[in-house]
């Protein structure tokens, strides 16, 4: 078992105001995509501006933040939120949810291509390459506040986390999704975007590698305690709102090279 690196979860404090890692990684996940975006922007032969950089990552930080959390009510505390709606707006409660996100960034893409004349695909295979930097970021931040953590295991590498109640020794789930959804998931598509691709292509692609990755990790993460396992005591909540992804993305990447070839 590896000692778990105890970390303050508040970064900074000055007087009454603290600031968490877990807002900071959200930070560097929006600056770590505005500088990628800004340095594909100059190879887009114009078709990308500073300016529109700068609003896409705006209008993507929206998305994120209200889609995340309505989202995390709607999927994760929806009779929670029947008794009480005023937990939706509690969010100092914490609860983010990346579906919830990722439908607030579809929301916001749309918004964004109509004002700036673009196809939405055209705007989503754009970005789809920076979004694994936030996604990275925020489970470092997961891992930083001792939150959902795996199930309790054996390996040699598993931790107590400080807030589990029971104190047993589980996967570092979080640093899987790091792996997966950060590094591996951002390698996969900078590589494949590259080179050009038919449009739906690399969106399709990141829906696909994301639900995949996020499938499988969900097999040693600890279901959220309100939810518990929905069937066959191991099928999850995040386990069913990733296939859509997998099929829809699989379909967006067949639909997208057919139709190239056909042209």
């Amino acid at each position: 078992m590896i000692a778990y690196p105890s970390i303050d979860p508040i970064a900074i404090s000055i007087g009454p105001l603290s600031v968490h890692w877990y807002g900071i990684m959200y930070l560097i996940g929006f600056a770590g995509a505005y500088l990628l975006g800004s340095y594909r922007a100059k190879r887009s032969n114009g078709l990308w501006t500073n300016e529109m950089i700068s609003d896409v990552i705006f209008y993507g930080a929206m998305g994120v933040i209200l889609g995340g959390r309505i989202g995390y009510i709607l999927f994760y505390q929806f009779p929670s939120f029947i008794d009480d709606p005023m937990i939706m707006i509690r969010i100092w409660e914490g609860g983010m949810s990346f579906h919830g996100g990722l439908l607030g960034v579809i929301a916001a893409m749309c918004l964004f291509a109509r004002r700036y004349n673009k196809h939405l695909i055209d705007v989503t295979d754009f970005i789809a390459p920076f979004v694994p930097i936030g996604l990275g970021a925020g489970r470092i931040g997961n891992f930083i506040g001792g939150e959902l953590w795996g199930k309790p295991t054996d390996v040699s590498w598993a931790m107590i986390f400080p807030h589990d109640p029971l104190q047993l020794a589980r996967h570092p789930s979080q640093l899987y999704q790091f792996a997966l959804e950060g590094v591996a998931l951002f390698t996969i598509l900078w590589f494949f975007s590259q080179k050009t691709k038919p449009r739906y292509c690399v969106s399709g692609m990141f829906l696909l590698c994301y639900g995949i990755f996020r499938i499988l990790v969900e097999f040693v993460r600890e279901p959220d305690a309100q939810i518990g396992y929905l069937a066959f005591n191991w099928l999850t909540q995040g386990q069913l709102l990733s296939l859509p992804m997998v099929i829809g993305g699989f379909a967006l990447v067949i639909y997208g090279f057919k139709k190239a070839k056909a042209k």
